[in-house]
């Protein structure tokens, strides 16, 4: 672990306007190391320095099947450093260690998934009669700026940079403030590919800084956001100004709808992945669960036995996967989700298990189980991102449909039941962009991510994304 991490600008590192930042292990609360601080005038450099690789068409005259290769050339650059990796983001986020290995696995992913799709980008040839050829073809916006949380550091700009580089876009990453190092190493991977200087810059600065002077820049083409709906709103209004696009992911409340005929026993992994990893600061957490009256009881026992079970402590001493959790990013985060925990019990939830911060160094917070939610709750209708699960019942099948409708969220849902018809009926009904059935997160890179609602607009993962970095143009020509 280097003491002082620097930003990547135009293919050199340096030192940042902004002076330096503290980057703190929340599974110890101490100082890990630094990080240069970006400002406005570094935020312009890296932006002009993509503008100038865009101008200069290196990748855009690229036949796209190599380019596609020096994608995927970044992605097994990652793996081959996998242990190097995992270990500074579990020790910058706070994540269990083989959490923090599926992480880096699943980043590299993306660059084969994109990396292979870079030659199925074509546009189409339309029919105008005799004496006209018509066709279009679709050309990457030029400059991507793209706005990274820190709950998925490496995953995320993984997600976005992959698809915007495979179509021959240049990047510019404002890296989160508290998890910042690990967007390091896309900078050594894009070099070792062989993408030319200014390709992809990489920047660490605040948000009300950096991030402003990045999305309000003039030469910023299209813009790429995973956060708060507050600050969603912030970009899109910037992003407007200059007539940009933008891709927004800005979170969820998200609903699991547990009926009679579940099988609680297989749902107990559920719970495990969707509540509990990466300490429940997961967009797509399954926050809330609503499950039928007669299993209420079942399903409360064998949650709180899920959360009990967990061993929690510093990521870095939890290697191998089974029931383990990590600290939370930070104390802010942590406090935030503890308040809210009280909040709830104030407001006539029961905390079946958990609630408290731990009695240790970092950003601890109990693996927490909430009963007798209501939707009129704060809980049950503002993102917590932490590990706190709501218990919510019902009795038929509209009072679940409607529970689950009544936050302004829509990111993704889930749907339990061995009835198949009965589960499409209650998907088709569920207003979010992603329906899981009888397994939470089922699916994978390869098909579309996104909100509706607050959640956000645009998609991520699979084919769908990849239109986000290009633009149609129509040419008509006149034959002789």
């Amino acid at each position: 672990m280097q003491d002082f991490w620097q930003n990547y600008i135009d293919g050199a590192w340096s030192d940042g306007g902004g002076g330096r930042i503290d980057v703190v292990n929340p599974g110890t609360g101490d100082v890990l190391a630094a990080h240069a601080l970006a400002n406005a005038g570094d935020v312009d450099r890296a932006v002009r320095a993509a503008e100038r690789v865009h101008a200069s068409r290196v990748l855009t005259d690229m036949r796209p099947i190599e380019r596609g290769r020096m994608v995927q050339e970044m992605g097994r650059w990652l793996l081959a450093h996998l242990d190097e990796i995992s270990r500074v983001l579990t020790l910058e986020q706070g994540k269990p260690l083989w959490e923090a290995v599926t992480e880096v696995k699943g980043a590299a992913l993306y660059f084969e998934y994109y990396g292979n799709q870079a030659s199925t980008v074509e546009g189409k040839s339309i029919p105008l009669g005799a004496g006209y050829f018509d066709f279009t073809v679709n050309e990457p916006y030029g400059v991507s700026a793209q706005v990274i949380p820190w709950n998925y550091p490496l995953e995320m700009t993984a997600r976005g940079i992959s698809a915007a580089l495979a179509t021959g876009n240049a990047c510019v990453v404002k890296s989160p403030e508290l998890t910042p190092l690990t967007n390091a190493y896309f900078a050594k991977a894009a070099e070792a590919a062989g993408f030319p200087a200014g390709t992809v810059n990489i920047l660490c600065g605040l948000g009300q800084v950096a991030g402003a002077a990045l999305v309000s820049h003039r030469s910023v083409r299209q813009i790429v956001f995973t956060g708060s709906v507050q600050t969603g709103i912030a970009i899109a209004s910037a992003a407007a100004k200059n007539v940009v696009p933008c891709v927004l992911e800005l979170g969820g409340k998200s609903a699991a709808i547990v009926h009679e005929d579940a099988d609680l026993e297989a749902f107990e992994s559920d719970i495990r992945w969707g509540i509990y990893f990466n300490a429940g600061q997961v967009c797509s957490a399954m926050s809330r669960v609503i499950v039928h009256e007669s299993r209420r009881e079942e399903l409360l026992e064998r949650a709180t036995e899920i959360a009990q079970s967990l061993s929690v402590g510093p990521g870095i001493e939890r290697d191998v996967e089974g029931p383990t959790m990590g600290s939370m990013v930070s104390d802010g985060q942590r406090d935030r989700a503890a308040g809210m925990v009280q909040v709830a019990e104030s407001q006539g939830a029961r905390v079946v298990t958990g609630g408290r911060k731990l009695n240790r160094p970092g950003a601890f917070l109990e693996p927490t189980v909430l009963d007798g939610v209501t939707s009129d709750m704060t809980i049950a209708q503002e993102e917590v991102f932490g590990p706190v699960l709501s218990v919510m019942s019902f009795s038929d099948d509209e009072e679940a449909i409607e529970i689950a409708n009544s936050t302004d969220y829509g990111l993704v849902g889930g749907v339990f039941t061995k009835d198949l018809d009965r589960a499409t009926r209650v998907a088709q009904r569920m207003r979010a962009g992603q329906i899981f059935i009888n397994e939470w997160f089922a699916g994978g890179i390869e098909t579309p991510f996104g909100g509706f609602g607050k959640s956000g607009y645009g998609r991520e993962k699979g084919r769908e994304a990849l239109w986000n970095y290009v633009q149609t143009k129509n040419v008509a020509m006149k034959l002789g």
